[in-house]
Order: C-alpha cells, then sequence, then structure tokens
C-alpha cells in the first residue's frame, strides 16, 4: 500500500496546528537567550540553563514526532495487509488523513466516513485548526459517537486512526464502542490505533502524554463493549494497533 502524504507533512502539521503553543515557547526561549547575553553572573548562567531546559524538550518531541509521522509506516496502515473488506467504515475526530488512502487501498469496498467532532464536547483547539486546513472527504457523515448510523451486522472493517482518544468520558467511549460491536459483522474486524499514555510518549510528550489513555483504560473500554483482542502491533515505541474482534 503506497502512503499518499507529503515530506514532512507530519511534523508541519503538528507545528501549524499548535502553533499557539510553539510560538509562546520560542518568545520565552528567545527571552531567555537574550537574558544570557545581558545579564550578569549568575543571572546570565541561569538564563541559558533554562533556555536549554526548554528548547532539548521541544527539538526531542518534534524529532520523534517527525520519525512517527514522515518516517515510519504509520500511513501505510499495514495493519490492513490482508484484508478485503466489502464494507468499511472509518471513524474520525474531525481531521481525516486516512480516508483517501483507504479508498484507494480498497476500491472494491463500500466506504463510509463518519466524523464524530461535536465542538461543545471535543475541545481541543488543534482540532478546530485541522477542519479549516483540510476539507472533510466528501460524504463524509457527521454522527453522534452513541447512535452510530447503521444496521445491526452490516459492517466488515471499522478503523479508528489516532481519533477515538478525543472521546475524553469513559462512559461515552464504551457506549461508542459497543455501537461499533453491534454493527460489526460476526467475522469483522476493528482496528483501533493510539499513542499511549504511557514512559515512551512520556519521554517524548513530557506532560502531553496526559492527553493520551493508558493502555489498561483501552483494554477496558474494549472489554466492557464485547470487544476481543486479536493481536497488538506496534509503529514504533509511540503508537499502538488494537486489533479487535466480537468476543
Amino acid at each position: 500500500m503506497a502512503t499518499l502524504r507529503q515530506p514532512l507533512e507530519g511534523v508541519t502539521n503538528i507545528v501549524r496546528f499548535n502553533w499557539p503553543f510553539f510560538g509562546v515557547t520560542l518568545v520565552a526561549i528567545g527571552m531567555l537567550c537574550a537574558g544570557g547575553f545581558v545579564l550578569s553572573t549568575p543571572w546570565n548562567h541561569i538564563c541559558w540553563i533554562a533556555a536549554a531546559l526548554g528548547t532539548l524538550p521541544l527539538l526531542i518531541s518534534l524529532g520523534i514526532s517527525y520519525l512517527i509521522y514522515d518516517r515510519s509506516s504509520l500511513y501505510q496502515m499495514p495493519w490492513l495487509t490482508g484484508i478485503s473488506p466489502r464494507t468499511l467504515v472509518n471513524i474520525n475526530a474531525g481531521f481525516d488523513e486516512t480516508s483517501t488512502f483507504l479508498s484507494q487501498s480498497f476500491p472494491q469496498a463500500s466506504l463510509q466516513v463518519w466524523d464524530f467532532y461535536d465542538p461543545s464536547a471535543h475541545t481541543e483547539p488543534s482540532i478546530a485548526r485541522a477542519r479549516v486546513r483540510y476539507p472533510a472527504y466528501p460524504d463524509t457523515q457527521s454522527i453522534s459517537t452513541r447512535t452510530l448510523p447503521a444496521p445491526d451486522d452490516s459492517v466488515d472493517c471499522v478503523v479508528l486512526m489516532l481519533s477515538a482518544h478525543e472521546i475524553r468520558d469513559p462512559h461515552e467511549r464504551i457506549d461508542c464502542f459497543r455501537e461499533i460491536h453491534r454493527i460489526l459483522r460476526a467475522e469483522g474486524t476493528v482496528f483501533v490505533t493510539e499513542h499511549l499514555r504511557d514512559l515512551p510518549n512520556f519521554m517524548a510528550y513530557t506532560m502531553g502524554f496526559y492527553h493520551f489513555h493508558s493502555r489498561a483504560t483501552w483494554m477496558e473500554t474494549f472489554r466492557s463493549s464485547g470487544f476481543h483482542l486479536v493481536r497488538e502491533t506496534k509503529t514504533t515505541p509511540f503508537i499502538s494497533t488494537f486489533i479487535l474482534s466480537p468476543a
């Protein structure tokens, strides 16, 4: 499966969609560097140390993000190799990077794209900026996480690519996966790709890792909604894909 992404698209989008954070951080680092030049000892040393402590995590985060989003096989979605779905649902949280790829990779499938983004409940500012930059895939349907628009036992494959963590309320998240279980055929498969709240992601994103859910949280979500974990695969140490089937 060939990727459709442009060079540096991943890390560029991170900066573009989170520009207030990067702007404030760079201004603060610049002021500390200026203090390092103009202040006397020991304050200039303190400024240089503080500037370094601010710069290093930023560079590490961007470097790891580059490896994940621009150098790994993440957007080639190798875990989908070998499947031949007749009906395929791609669920996103307002920012869809995969539907074009899925439509070209599975031309035989009936692809439905669902967007559960609700600005009153899913308040991440970066998503709002991404929606302005990237229009929705044609015929994308806005949905409620608690009422998915498909009959029982009607879908072969469901994909949630870096989106399900935006369902912050645990009860809503379980309700959503129960709905996915309802619409999935007995032989169907669900692919959930996420960062985890774990040590590698803490080392990459420091306190930003709190935006992700722990593996234990995902396991409880899957168990409570009736799914069986078939396999877990890693794309770099920072990304997990859970492959689920109805229990």
